[in-house]
């Protein structure tokens, strides 16, 4: 596997932001599809060695995704986007959110607003993901919580997705 793909992690804790910038060996609309299809997010989405199902999802604006990583012993983690603005196979926006099976909302956790842009870079594609937290806080939690790993481990399992396909 190509292993000089661009991958940039950058915390700017003056404003509460992650920005990913992330290069695929693949043209933005299969891309597109991975991040924004239940059947294909399923695939590859979530670090290693969990798994990842979809309990619901309506890719719309004011639409969500509801869907839990799953460890190999079984234990589950909920999560909730909600869809703001879709421009598609450019860019969509989201609320990211901790939440149970139900879809209930974690108030423990952080939330986060989502802008995902998709480019073309040659034959391949660069996904820019800037992700803004309400406070310092929640955003030394996440990162505390391990983001920085998971978002490279579920990066590099797209990688793989993508070679069989």
């Amino acid at each position: 596997m190509k292993t000089n793909l661009q991958f940039d992690f950058l915390v700017d804790k003056e404003k509460n932001t992650i920005t990913i910038n992330r290069e695929f060996l693949a043209e933005r609309q299969l891309i597109w599809d991975c991040y924004t299809k239940s059947e294909l997010l399923d695939q590859w989405f979530g670090p290693e060695p969990l798994s990842t199902k979809t309990k619901s999802m309506d890719f719309r604006e004011n639409g969500h995704w509801h869907y839990a990583m799953i460890e190999p012993n079984g234990t589950e983690y909920w999560g909730w986007t909600k869809y703001l603005t879709i421009k598609p196979i450019e860019y969509y926006t989201s609320l990211d959110a901790f939440s149970n099976e139900k879809g209930e909302i974690s108030k423990e956790l952080p939330q986060a607003k989502w802008e995902v842009t998709f480019t073309d870079k040659g034959d391949n594609t660069i996904v820019k993901t800037i992700i803004v937290y309400d406070s310092l806080e929640d955003l030394e939690t996440i990162i505390k919580m391990g983001m920085q790993d998971g978002m490279l481990s579920t990066l590099e399992r797209l990688d793989k997705f993508l070679l069989n396909l």
